[in-house]
């Protein structure tokens, strides 16, 4: 028995999955406009920073559409997202920076540690030449995607308090839960460090909810997707906000916990 709560105190000891089902995970900080990013020259420092590890860089124009001071769109602003990625196509870590944002993530996680290593570098890389002075939103978001026999087996690997109409009901066998082709739920949780979006459930094959984060599959799969972040500025420094980071990746952590099982853990390799 964990003499912890999911949402206050130390995270559960970590138990490491070898076959873990996660999808992507991302980290992004925000802070306010430095046009100096939209200039190819400027940025050229922070390229070099980074480029050992992300070597592909991509320019990509958006077109953001802004509120007049009467509450209409005035003409559209284009606006450009540097991505650095760690190979030509498909990269499975990549670096995006914007003149608001920078943000890390990747399909290939290994370890809480690699991964909060990397996030501080890229932080730094972006501190020493360009000095924002305050992160206005740090957020971390964990994607785990189950399939294949995972979903035959999802009364095992999620607890049943989390399952909700989609568990079985031996004394009406059929209940909705034995109809359901899409169900996400959402839910807004007040943890200690700052608040988590928690979504869950199952999607059919060919679906997403989030096109920027979830590509579809052609395959049925079931979600867990856990967001933390706070709006509340603090100073954009590295060790700042790498620290930051490494409590709301613990914090999630702890939530996963109590959302899934033991059987959970040695289905993906893990000895609880």
């Amino acid at each position: 028995m964990r003499s912890v709560t999911p949402l206050t105190g130390g995270p559960p000891a970590e138990v490491q999955l070898p076959y873990a089902p996660l999808a992507r995970v991302i980290a992004q900080a925000r802070f306010a406009p430095i046009l100096a990013i939209r200039n190819p020259d400027k940025v050229a420092s922070f390229q070099e920073a980074i480029r050992g590890t992300y070597p592909v860089l991509q320019e990509e124009r958006t077109n953001q559409i802004v509120i007049g001071p009467l509450g209409l769109p005035a003409s559209p602003r284009e606006e450009v997202i540097w991505r650095f990625g760690d190979r030509e196509k498909q990269p499975l870590w990549r670096v995006s920076l914007s003149a608001d944002f920078v943000a890390l993530e990747t399909s290939a996680y290994a370890s809480r540690a690699d991964f909060l290593d990397r996030f501080q570098h890229v932080v730094q890389a972006l501190e020493q030449p360009f000095k924002p002075a305050q992160c206005q939103r740090l957020g971390i978001r964990y994607i785990d995607r189950m399939k294949g026999q995972a979903i035959s087996r999802i009364i095992d690997l999620i607890r049943p308090k989390i399952l909700g109409i989609a568990l079985p009901n031996e004394e009406q066998p059929l209940s909705l839960g034995g109809a359901v082709l899409h169900m996400m739920t959402e839910v807004a949780l007040a943890a200690q460090e700052g608040q988590i979006t928690a979504r869950w459930g199952s999607l059919p094959d060919n679906a997403t909810y989030d096109p920027n984060a979830l590509e579809p599959i052609a395959e049925p799969s079931w979600i867990l997707d856990l967001d933390m972040f706070t709006t509340s500025p603090v100073a954009f420094e590295s060790e700042v906000l790498a620290s930051t980071a490494k409590a709301f990746a613990e914090r999630i952590y702890a939530v996963f916990r109590e959302m899934v099982t033991d059987e959970f853990l040695r289905f993906y390799g893990g000895n609880p």
